[in-house]
Order: structure tokens, then C-alpha cells, then sequence
């Protein structure tokens, strides 16, 4: 028996620990980590799984980002990963439960468009992540243009060229 609750209830070194188990510790110099870059996740898009003695299983962290024009215009979207379970717990169908429950929450929200770097059969299957609108998108690290993938969660096209980057918050 397991519960998928809110991310913010789990200790971030817990959070770091199922990282760096499910990850290695130099996860840090990937793309994804550039991208996000600064950003805090954002509590009603993140979720970890626990089991029945509360023990961690996974987590799954959104982000937000943006694809930024030459111009300086930025089109916010949700970065989504890492999808992060214990190896032990690995292909019990945890990430898919979590990846269920935070794109339901994005679609109920009319959230901005969701964005991975991800294995496209994968993530297109079972959500319909598709690099059809990304051919314009750069990274600021290595990446495999087929894995950059995007999901529009209202019907709402998902396109656009530019950078992605963290999201510049204007205050007013």
C-alpha cells in the first residue's frame, strides 16, 4: 500500500537522498538542473509516494520555466521531472501513479504547458508528450532534440522558438 501526498510534507534531505539514490550525486551538471535553475518546485504540481510505514518510495518535482525569445519574452511552462523512485521500488508503476496525479492536477488547473527532457515512447504513450511543437527550443546543456518533449494541458497548440530558462517573476 502506498499514498502520493504533497511534496512539501517530506524533509528536502530525504527528498536529496532518493535523488542521489536514483540519480547519483552528480545529477546536479545535467541540462534539466541548468533549465530550472534558481527556481523553487511548485507544491500543487509536486508529489512523493510513501509507503504504508511512511518510508519514501518517489518524488516528482515541477518546475517553473520558460521558453525565452530572442526578444527577451518568456512563454511560461511547467518543467516536469525528476520522476524519482527508491531502486528497490523501480517498476512497481510509482512514477506512473505520480506522473497520473500531477498531470490530472495540471489539466483540472488549465496549468501553462508542461515540458521534459524524457524518453519520448514513454512519456507520448501513456500522456501524449510529443517533441511536434519543440523543434525551436534550445537548452543551455547537452540534449537530444527527440527527448525534448512538451504536453499542452487545455488543447492549446505548444510551440514557439527561443531558449529555455528559468521564469523571470516581475513584482510589482
Amino acid at each position: 500500500m502506498s499514498d502520493i501526498i504533497p511534496l512539501d510534507a517530506i524533509a528536502p534531505q530525504s527528498v536529496e537522498a532518493l535523488l542521489d539514490a536514483a540519480f547519483g550525486p552528480d545529477r546536479h551538471g545535467r541540462t534539466a538542473y541548468r533549465i530550472r535553475e534558481g527556481m523553487t518546485f511548485i507544491p500543487d504540481l509536486s508529489v512523493a509516494i510513501v509507503d504504508a510505514d511512511n518510508d519514501l518510495i518517489g518524488t516528482l518535482q515541477s518546475w517553473p520555466v520558460a521558453l525565452t525569445q530572442s526578444d527577451g519574452r518568456q512563454m511560461p511552462l511547467i518543467m516536469i521531472g525528476p520522476v524519482a523512485v527508491a531502486p528497490a521500488h523501480q517498476q512497481d508503476g510509482h512514477g506512473r501513479a505520480m506522473m497520473d496525479a500531477v498531470i490530472g492536477k495540471a489539466r483540472a488547473l488549465r496549468t501553462e504547458p508542461l515540458m521534459m527532457i524524457g524518453d519520448p515512447e514513454y512519456y507520448g504513450r501513456f500522456w501524449g508528450f510529443s517533441a511536434d511543437g519543440t523543434a525551436g527550443w534550445d537548452a543551455p546543456g547537452p540534449f537530444e532534440k527527440r527527448r525534448l518533449l512538451a504536453l499542452s494541458v487545455d488543447g492549446r497548440p505548444v510551440e514557439g522558438e527561443g531558449m529555455l530558462t528559468p521564469r523571470v517573476t516581475i513584482t510589482a
